[in-house]
């Protein structure tokens, strides 16, 4: 396993770590995802992990309500001490006014909870899984910085920021001298490359590194996905296909076709090439992967260990072009003044 900095921390983390999305079940939509509710179960996967090299496991406070946070702390147990536990929240958790968004009263509230369901007194990276635009962002860091203060957070990370959100918050930790974002968690794929328009220069620019989620395109490079034929039986697009990033059918074919072509050249999957292209882009610090099953799993884990050529990433890259929104089209066209990110 190769291990990298995230972001400008000193913190080194797995370039392949695992997200606990498929840990409790009990709602549809994680459901469709993989339901791992069994702690035995949950344990292997997790050794399956630690085996292999990986030493991040991701979840959230509103993964099955909690449920993911408590299978995945009951199946780390005593081996918490030897990896790092990334966690999220601001979404909604409960029916009051306030049990929502990134106010001092929610995150409070949030942060102790997690730790309960964890079992653990600390969380390794602690992530804004959203912006929220009704609290003050100076509240916000404030709060953040003073869980590192007090030891219960070591990092603090956004997710699905837009650029000037992580921008001004940055800006804002600065003025203060407060502890500023180290990670952003964003969603990044072969067929889903807005990522790379703003926020990865920001990423450079900033030292903010990629924890990327759903690096096979809201399950849509898993390799089963082919031109002519229809939707496997077992794949989460059927419940969750409007839920998640829209990907015009040719655009997704023409993608796919490459992945085939380059996968056959080495020998690796489709799904393990379509990882593998993603750990070679600038900013990443890590892919999260899931699995239903443990056959998922080992497969996700090969994709590390190897790289592809230059000239098959450029086939890729090729591939999966589209033009970007203005204003990054007609920046692309001032490349002597706005080089893309290398």
């Amino acid at each position: 396993m190769e291990y990298r900095l995230l972001g400008g921390s000193g913190l080194k983390v797995s370039a392949l770590s695992f997200g606990a999305g498929t840990f409790g079940g009990g709602q549809e939509f994680f459901n469709a995802w993989g339901a791992t509710d069994n702690v035995a179960e949950a344990q292997r996967i997790v050794d399956i992990c630690i085996e292999a090299g990986v030493n991040l496991f991701d979840t959230a406070d509103v993964y099955s309500v909690g449920r993911s946070e408590e299978v995945l702390g009951k199946a780390l147990g005593a081996k918490r001490n030897k990896v790092l536990i990334s966690t999220k929240t601001t979404f909604r958790f409960g029916e009051g006014p306030n049990d929502v968004g990134s106010s001092r009263y929610h995150l409070r509230r949030q942060l102790e909870g997690s730790l309960k369901r964890l079992g653990t007194d600390y969380v390794d990276i602690y992530h804004m899984h959203g912006f929220d635009a009704l609290t003050p962002v100076e509240e916000v860091q404030d709060t953040l910085n003073e869980f590192v203060r007090e030891g219960k957070v070591r990092y603090i990370a956004a997710s699905n920021f837009s650029g000037w959100h992580l921008m001004k918050s940055l800006a804002v930790a600065d003025r203060y001298g407060w502890t500023r974002f180290v990670a952003h968690q964003v969603y990044y794929s072969l067929v889903g490359r807005d990522y790379e328009w703003e926020l990865m220069p920001l990423g450079l620019d900033q030292k903010v590194g990629a924890l990327v989620w759903s690096p096979l395109g809201w399950g849509r490079l898993t390799g089963k996905i082919r031109r002519g034929q229809p939707l496997p039986e077992v794949s989460r697009l059927h419940k969750t296909a409007e839920m998640g990033p829209q990907v015009a059918d040719e655009y997704l074919y023409t993608g796919v076709d490459a992945l085939d072509a380059v996968a056959k050249e080495t020998g690796k999957t489709v799904p393990q090439v379509a990882l593998n292209w993603l750990l070679q882009r600038p900013t990443v610090s890590s892919v999260i992967v899931g699995a239903r099953n443990e056959e998922q799993l080992k497969a996700n884990l090969g994709a590390v260990g190897w790289n592809l050529a230059a000239e098959q990433m450029a086939r890729l890259d090729a591939a999966s072009a589209v033009t970007p929104v203005y204003p990054y089209w007609h920046q692309r066209q001032f490349r002597e003044r706005n080089p893309l990110p290398v």
